[in-house]
């Protein structure tokens, strides 16, 4: 090898070198807000800053960089029991976004409920996600499975919708979505309601997604110590998930400023 060549290679590591500590160095401070983002929504978050820094790292090379480090996310171990309760009387509806094209904000909203330990006993989490810009747009964090916290969900997400937007809100068959005061107030905002039909997981699958991101890329999944504490964490997690953790689907954008455009 040549001295030229020997000295070319040299500071080619360096700079390899200098450009995954600026990668690593990106991916922990995010990871402190975000700590189970994954690395290809990291690699879109971050593609300009690193551009701008002159940084070229294809994403294979982030991949291995991360694993060096042992920043990879690990995938989740987790089982989650059942909270819907289909054995009712009361009335359902047909799924009327089987089959939809949904192209904006606020056309159509999927809720569903999810349950939080802690060492006090459970608290069960209701949301309401937009379809289109996958914005939590209501919640509540309760003591029961009841339909009131579905119910305070929804006001929340009503609360900020325009006058005249009228979203198809989609559920699954439980009996807090079937109640005749969820129903009622969803019928006196004009909404039409639409429900799974067979497989409640299958058909209502954003849903279903939003509380395993929650819970896995957001931590709500562990234990907390108190009811208290599991609410803050709650809080604090819708936040960050509306205003900062980017989706493949929005084109590395956030919820909060896809939504924003439905105004």
């Amino acid at each position: 090898m040549s001295r030229q060549n020997f000295y070319f290679l040299r500071k080619r590591r360096e700079r390899q070198g200098v450009d995954e500590e600026l990668w690593v160095a990106l991916v922990q401070k995010e990871r402190q807000i975000q700590p189970r983002i994954g690395t290809r929504k990291l690699q879109g978050m971050f593609q300009r800053e690193l551009q701008k820094a002159g940084v070229k790292m294809g994403r294979d090379r982030m991949f291995e960089v991360l694993r060096g480090r042992d920043l990879l996310v690990p995938p989740p171990r987790a089982e989650f029991p059942r909270t819907t309760d289909s054995g009712h009387c009361l009335p359902v509806f047909r799924n009327a976004i089987k089959g939809l094209k949904v192209t904006k904000p606020n056309e159509v909203w999927v809720s569903d409920l999810t349950y939080l330990r802690t060492r006090e006993g459970f608290v069960y989490l209701a949301l309401v996600t937009d379809k289109v810009s996958r914005k939590i747009v209501g919640y509540h964090c309760g003591d029961t499975l009841e339909s009131e916290g579905c119910l305070q969900a929804l006001e929340k997400a009503l609360r900020d919708l325009p006058a005249r937007a009228r979203p198809i809100h989609h559920s699954d068959r439980g009996s807090q979505y079937c109640c005749h005061a969820y129903v009622e107030r969803l019928k006196k905002r004009g909404l039409e309601i639409s429900m799974t039909e067979r497989d409640h997981c299958a058909e209502n699958a954003l849903a279903e997604r939003m509380n395993g991101i929650l819970k896995t890329e957001f931590k709500l999944g562990i234990e907390f110590e108190g009811k208290g504490q599991a609410r803050r964490a709650v809080d604090q997690a819708v936040q960050v998930y509306n205003t900062r953790r980017p989706h493949t689907a929005l084109k590395f954008r956030v919820p909060a400023d896809v939504h924003s455009f439905a105004a």
